[in-house]
């Protein structure tokens, strides 16, 4: 069920700088698996099959890895406990 409450400014700013975290971290993380499997190409002669068919599987999977890194980062962020309200202390009775 949704939070009924309103969201503070404090609220908005961590679901947007937590957004491009997972915004930027899923650019990169699919970045580097498009290198590892279209990566051969820039290297190697290889025939144009070959390299078409890595192309495509390096987007494919660079796609796949964008989505889950997205997903995964929002959703550990929304289920992640509320944070102390004091720095420095963990037990609400310190």
């Amino acid at each position: 069920m949704p939070d009924k409450r309103r969201r503070t400014q404090a609220d908005r700013d961590a679901i947007t700088v937590e957004i491009g975290y997972a915004l930027l971290s899923a650019v990169l993380v699919a970045a580097v698996v498009f290198g590892v499997i279209a990566g051969p190409k820039a290297m190697f002669t290889m025939p144009y099959a070959v390299e078409r068919g890595l192309l495509l599987a390096g987007a494919a999977a660079a796609a796949v890895a964008f989505v889950l890194r997205l997903v995964t980062v929002l959703w550990r962020f929304s289920t992640a406990p509320a944070q102390p309200s004091q720095p420095g202390r963990t037990n609400p009775d310190s």
